[in-house]
């Protein structure tokens, strides 16, 4: 387990409580000096849960390379023929990490392309980290506004809860939708995929129910793609809602695809000065037509910001849960402490990105060639 070098990056693949585990099933763990640092772990708790620490060289060494973040050029360049690497590779929006990790004939699997099966749910890192960005969303929500978000009865006078609508009602939205309410806000949320709106009342949202566009549920779970007419209507009718919040929180994503837009600059026109929008979609080019990724805008009294990489501001829950998914993916590309890749197992076969010179995945394999 080499350390991160991306900017930002505070989380760490393993744990070591999963150090421990992994050392149960005879594997040797080399950690790179300082890597768990950023989560809450020094070197001496990676010694005493049997990892060997040292340099760098030792870590992108092994076997199995395990990381959080996409591996850099130079990164993938350190590795050789033969080698295995896990972690994040953005296999869908990152074609120039699919083409070197395949010039470098390194075995690749990606935790976003875990399948969404019940077998894998266990390593579904999307999810996992997911969760983390809609809880640290809420609260970022929460100090932007300026409000409290609960009811507030005093001697001075009662102050309103504070409304947030949450927009998609995946992983991160459901989240988001019940910490706000926990927080005591007036929650609604808003999701096209029909088998939402249950989730969202039973979290004790609201849901935004827009009987208009037929249910639009794909495969995998996530939302299909709307039409242009369906997208307006859509629009047109989270502007008029937009005007009541005081909070909008947007976390609506399709893989490999630009984040839909939902709330456009008229919609953000319309809202009470003061209001804030916290936009999770920010890197796929944003839910709000005003958000700029990383950055936060003010725009007629609206505040607009587009965080990235939430899961790192929080980073010690983030790696633990992280740590596990990676732990419960290794068990399958290992036995009896040695590798054993069966790609004839649906999931090693579906997390595999790059293997033997090739772009085994074949949507990664498009984008490699679009690119190109």
């Amino acid at each position: 387990m080499p350390k991160e070098t991306r900017e930002g990056e505070r989380r760490v693949a393993l744990i070591p409580d999963a150090v421990s585990s992994l050392r149960g099933e005879e594997v040797e763990v080399a950690v790179e000096s300082g890597a768990g640092e950023g989560a809450g772990h020094p070197d001496t708790e990676y010694s005493e849960a049997g990892a060997g620490v040292g340099s760098g060289d030792d870590a992108w060494g092994a076997e199995v390379v395990v990381k959080v973040a996409i591996p850099t050029l130079d990164e993938i360049g350190r590795m050789r023929s033969g080698q295995v690497l896990v972690g994040h590779l953005a296999p869908l929006t990152s074609p120039e990490t699919n083409r070197a990790l395949a010039e470098a004939r390194v075995t690749s699997f990606a935790m976003e392309a875990i399948p969404r099966i019940t077998r894998a749910q266990a390593m579904d890192a999307l999810s996992s980290q997911a969760n983390v960005a809609g809880y640290a969303a809420t609260l970022m929500a929460a100090r932007e506004a300026g409000r409290f978000f609960g009811m507030m009865t005093t001697a001075a006078g009662t102050v309103a809860p504070a409304k947030v609508m949450v927009l998609g009602a995946g992983v991160a939205g459901l989240q988001a939708i019940a910490t706000a309410k926990r927080l005591g806000a007036v929650v609604t949320g808003f999701d096209i995929r029909r088998a939402a709106w249950e989730q969202i009342a039973s979290l004790g949202g609201r849901p935004l129910e827009l009987d208009f566009i037929p249910d639009a549920e794909a495969e995998g779970g996530y939302a299909r793609p709307l039409t242009e007419e369906e997208n307006e209507q859509v629009r047109d009718a989270l502007a008029e809602a937009a005007k009541r919040q005081n909070v909008i929180i947007t976390t609506a994503l399709v893989p490999g695809r630009p984040a839909p837009l939902l709330i456009t600059a008229e919609a953000v026109g319309q809202m009470s000065p003061g209001s804030v929008i916290v936009d999770l979609a920010g890197e796929s080019g944003g839910n709000c037509e005003l958000s700029k990724a990383g950055e936060t805008v003010v725009e007629g009294g609206v505040k607009i910001t587009a965080p990235l990489n939430l899961p790192s501001e929080m980073a010690t829950d983030a790696s633990q849960l992280y740590s596990k998914n990676v732990e419960n993916l290794l068990g399958l590309l290992v036995s009896e402490g040695r590798l054993a890749l069966d790609f004839e197992d649906e999931i090693v076969a579906g997390a595999c990105i790059t293997h033997d010179g090739e772009i085994k995945n074949e949507r990664a394999r498009e984008a490699a060639g679009a690119a190109a």
